[in-house]
């Protein structure tokens, strides 16, 4: 990372007030084919310039936002949204994976966008970044607590930057090709993944992936991404009015029958009576 991009975290995280308006986007309706959809968390901060960007929203309607310098736009998983720049503009943008930060500085010469910076930086050690994330997510239907979501964002900047400040301990090349497989298996869960693509990714034997897993994870490795994928599926179940079809197809199982047998299997519940009993709860 450069420094330039180091003094924009330390900024962030030492001056809460430097944090503009917060905004979140959404998944409804579906996103357009220009969009971008993620799978894992992501937020983007205007460093200089505005940008007016389009996401969807809880209501169904697509939303445009205009974002001034220090402005955020968080997207939780499988929301999506639009960059519709109109103006040079530099935005950073941090996506959370489970077992690293991504940084990329981005910026629109008013033509293209083109990454000036990419890197990745580890998490292990303390679940403060976490916390933070939940908190975040939490607040997503509490957005009128600007004050409180410009605290915990420079919160997660200061998290950040201590993590590139001190990173952790170096891995082992078992364990570090474990964490990269499972960090990829989080990002990915959603596609046709299988052993044999994903140690093909990796260069490696399927074998060997098997191997690795069953020493670092515990778990055979179809077992580790039906995990992830009914985990993922928990939370759209709770959290979205999807129906159960288009809940499997966006957790990966292209079968619904089959994804509410494992699903059963797993929770004693079918997605339909899950999604129930947790609204029931509330």
């Amino acid at each position: 990372m450069k420094p330039s991009d180091i003094r924009f975290l330390s900024e962030y995280a030492s001056a809460p007030h430097l944090i503009g308006q917060v905004y979140f986007s959404d998944n409804l309706p579906s996103p357009p084919e220009t969009a971008v959809q993620v799978h894992f968390q992501r937020l983007d901060i205007v460093v200089d310039g505005k940008l007016l960007i389009e996401t969807g929203s809880d209501t169904g309607q697509h939303t445009r936002f205009h974002l001034n310098q220090g402005d955020i736009l968080y997207t939780p998983a499988n929301c999506w949204s639009i960059a519709l720049p109109k103006k040079p503009v530099t935005i950073l943008s941090v996506q959370v994976g489970k077992q690293s930060f991504g940084l990329t500085m981005k910026l629109w010469d008013g033509e293209q966008f083109s990454d000036l910076q990419d890197i990745h930086i580890l998490r292990r050690g303390p679940r403060t970044g976490t916390f933070i994330l939940q908190s975040i997510e939490e607040l997503h239907w509490h957005q009128k607590d600007q004050s409180t979501l410009r605290l915990l964002f420079s919160s997660l900047f200061s998290h950040i930057l201590d993590l590139y400040l001190n990173p952790p301990d170096t891995l082992s090349r078992g364990k570090a090709l474990f964490e990269a497989v499972r960090d990829y298996l989080e990002q990915h869960y959603h596609t046709p993944l299988t052993r044999e693509a994903v140690a093909q990714h990796f260069y490696v034997s399927p074998g060997y992936l098997s191997q690795l897993f069953q020493k670092e994870g515990k778990l055979k490795f179809n077992e580790y991404l039906t995990h992830i994928r009914l985990e993922r599926a928990k939370y759209l179940l709770k959290e979205y009015d999807m129906t159960v079809k288009e809940v499997a197809h966006r957790c990966g199982f292209n079968d619904s029958n089959y994804f509410c047998r494992v699903f059963r299997n797993q929770t004693a519940r079918s997605p339909s009576e899950y999604r129930t009993q947790y609204r029931s709860h509330l």
